[in-house]
């Protein structure tokens, strides 16, 4: 067994292989970028190595300098992570060549499934049902269209080298068939140094369903079951789970024996995963293979109490499987949700930032413990104080339940989403608690094109289908009369003045448009001491209890007997006397008034934000790579005008109307904040 490994990564898939190193008792080596000096997996390892500047071209994907921190420290081996390097088979090839090994596929089986054309061949050859596409590498935005003409369209253009959703684009026209192959081609040259691009038929109202596989070097290989990450957002995955609440015993086992068929082609040794796209009739097409471990593995290590981590690194070191197909287990049921750094209140826009607070649910499981299960999980690379850079992917951390059955890990999910408190730059836990809330997903009834149906508009508070609308109003008065009850508790207020105890008060909900809503509450039977109300709105009747403190941002209480978590905290753009309640993706920006001081509110004048529809407004932090357009220009509603690139992901910002340009007002190359203007028209 090794006695010390390089972690060639960052993040929180640096801190996992931490994680289980420590438990086998191999010493660790970290590498970072400048970006990352102080990043907890730096602090976690037992040594660190710098390796160069923040963009990962000039870091993480130097082969070198990871070898070089190699010979320097002494590893033995390299755990390659996800992302980055870790399916580069030039890569896995001079690690091996310097004597080093690496803990995952050797390079030629990375050659043939980890590129995804050379695997779709290799399926091909092994009369794997695949999808109809090009397998040949494109070269040019020209070739794509005519491919997708005689494909026919909708196609989906994709890098060979991508994964996580990056370098991947689907075209319904010549149109975005051209502009997305560029972007497409861009992204993959930028994310992983390989621009090979290819094409396949883009099967409609599909389900991504993925088999782990483990093999060893004795020429043993088995599948761990099935992952269901059919819920993606621009192809990107962002709730799994384990098993898959669609597929049969039959389809599994069937999908499963595919999986170990095509890994014993390559003589496959390590963790992978085999995808499919499965059709509503449970039919299923092979789709790629990731030959590297998944983001999502701790569903599949909650079902079947293995380590996926410790299972490589024994592999790695030589040992034979600790188990046959009989023994893998499939126990309970396991969802992940990805936390973004993402504003899903701006169309999921990149939010980077300093993570002012971060205050994960209480955890009951953890890395490398396979014994402790069925509770909470929080898997993250960061730490309250921590820097979001711009440089890297937006993932912030991954929230893993484990439950009886899928009932059971929804509630537990979205519990543990209520209470998992980040400040200081947005994320998309609001956005994860509504899909769960959504009874389309609890149903189990979705496909991968689930959130572009249910949010082809964006996602809104008010869209969210919340299962009670008052109580978020009812929580709101609860909170005031408290702070109320403090402040005439106040000693040494003068006679006549002090804070007076009202129990009729009126919830103001604060609309950006000025379109205030007003319903009174009735506060009844109120009890400082423990902290319980019994509040009226209109006929509804909440008995509410909580001893949270009106400092904390988590509320932890009851509602008419049964158990809530939500958020609150004061202060709301434009007004910070406002509270923000927030509950199963449900939000309420308001102000609690006594009943005169809500007629009063009612005749302030509403202030308009100011009119900004003659400029082109960077809508997130970035870096702008390219300015499409010039003073005097003429510009047409949809011509494209900028794009800025941000955590690995080239954004496109089009006109929004027919116009002349009068002046560009950042230069190529600049770092833009939020609402930066980049372009203004002529009035």
């Amino acid at each position: 067994m090794f006695t010390k490994i390089l972690i060639a990564n960052r993040g929180e898939i640096a801190c996992r292989v931490i994680a289980t190193a420590k438990k086998m008792g191999i010493a660790t080596v970290a590498v970072y970028s400048d970006a990352d000096k102080d990043a907890r997996h730096v602090q976690l390892a037992d040594e660190a190595v710098r390796l160069g500047p923040p963009p990962s071209r000039e870091s993480y994907l130097l082969a070198d300098a990871i070898i070089a921190a190699c010979k320097q420290t002494g590893a033995q081996a390299v755990h390659p992570g996800y992302g980055f390097l870790s399916e580069n088979e030039d890569f896995a090839k001079r690690v091996e060549e310097a004597g080093i090994t690496f803990i995952g596929p050797k390079h030629h089986s990375i050659a043939a499934m980890g590129d995804k054309i050379a695997s779709k061949k290799l399926a091909n050859e092994a009369k794997v049902s695949t999808i109809p596409g090009h397998n040949e590498p494109i070269l040019s935005a020209d070739e794509a269209v005519g491919i997708a003409q005689r494909i026919g369209y909708p196609v989906m253009i994709k890098a060979s080298a991508g994964g996580g959703g990056k370098g991947l684009r689907v075209a319904y026209s010549d149109k975005e068939c051209f502009e997305g192959f560029t972007s497409c081609r861009n992204e993959a040259r930028n994310s992983f140094g390989d621009d090979r691009v290819f094409m396949e038929k883009y099967v409609q109202e599909p389900r991504h369903i993925e088999i782990q596989v483990l093999g060893d070097s004795h020429g043993n290989v088995i599948y761990l079951n099935e992952r269901e990450c059919s819920i993606q957002r621009r192809h990107q995955k962002v709730i799994e789970e384990a098993p898959s609440p669609f597929i049969s015993d039959e389809t599994r086992r069937a999908m499963g024996e595919q999986a170990v068929a095509l890994a014993k082609a390559v003589q496959y040794q390590s963790a992978g995963t085999v995808e499919f796209v499965v059709g509503k009739d449970q039919d299923f097409y092979f789709l790629e293979m990731n030959t590297r471990l998944q983001v999502e593995h701790p569903v599949t290590e909650c079902i079947t109490g293995l380590d996926l981590v410790e299972l490589m690194i024994r592999v790695a070191a030589g040992e034979k499987l600790p188990l046959a197909q009989e023994d893998v287990k499939r126990e309970g049921w396991a969802m992940e949700c990805r936390i973004n750094a993402e504003d899903p209140f701006r169309n999921f826009l990149p939010s980077t930032g300093r993570l002012v607070r971060f205050t994960p649910p209480a955890q009951t499981m953890w890395q490398a413990n396979t014994d402790a299960l069925y509770g909470v999980r929080v898997d993250t690379g960061v730490a309250e104080g921590g820097e979001i850079p711009m440089y890297y992917d937006s993932m912030i951390a991954k929230l893993i339940v484990h439950g009886k059955d899928r009932n059971d890990a929804i509630a537990k999910m979205r519990a543990a989403l209520n209470g998992f408190v980040i400040r200081g730059i947005s994320s998309n836990i609001p956005f994860q608690a509504a899909l769960l809330s959504h009874p389309h997903f609890v149903s189990g009834q979705f496909n991968t094109g689930f959130i572009a149906e249910h949010y082809a508009g964006g996602f809104h508070s008010q869209s969210v289908q919340a299962a009670d609308p008052h109580f978020l109003v009812a929580l709101a008065a609860f909170v005031r009369r408290k702070s109320r009850q403090r402040a005439a508790a106040i000693t040494g207020q003068l006679p006549g003045y002090g804070a007076p105890e009202h129990n009729d008060c009126v919830v103001v909900g604060l609309d950006a448009h000025g379109l205030h809503s007003y319903t009174p509450v009735d506060v009844q039977e109120f009890e400082d001491e423990s902290g319980s109300a019994r509040l009226l709105v209109g006929t509804a009747c909440y008995v509410i209890r909580s001893k949270s403190r009106l400092n904390d941002i988590a509320l932890v209480g009851t509602v008419n007997g049964k158990p809530f978590t939500a958020q609150m905290e004061r202060g709301v753009p434009g007004n910070p006397l406002g509270l923000r309640i927030q509950h199963d993706g449900a939000r309420l920006d308001a102000l609690v008034l006594s009943p005169r001081q809500a007629e009063l509110h009612r005749l302030m004048p509403f202030k308009a934000p100011p009119d900004m529809s003659k400029f082109v407004l960077s809508p997130m932090p970035g870096l702008l790579v390219d300015v499409a357009v010039q003073p005097g220009q003429k510009v047409q509603a949809g011509e494209r005008v900028a794009v800025i690139e941000a955590m690995k992901m080239e954004n496109v910002l089009f006109a929004a109307a027919d116009g002349v340009v009068a002046k560009v007002m950042a230069s190529k190359g600049e770092s833009l904040a939020v609402d930066q203007p980049i372009v203004e028209f002529e009035s």
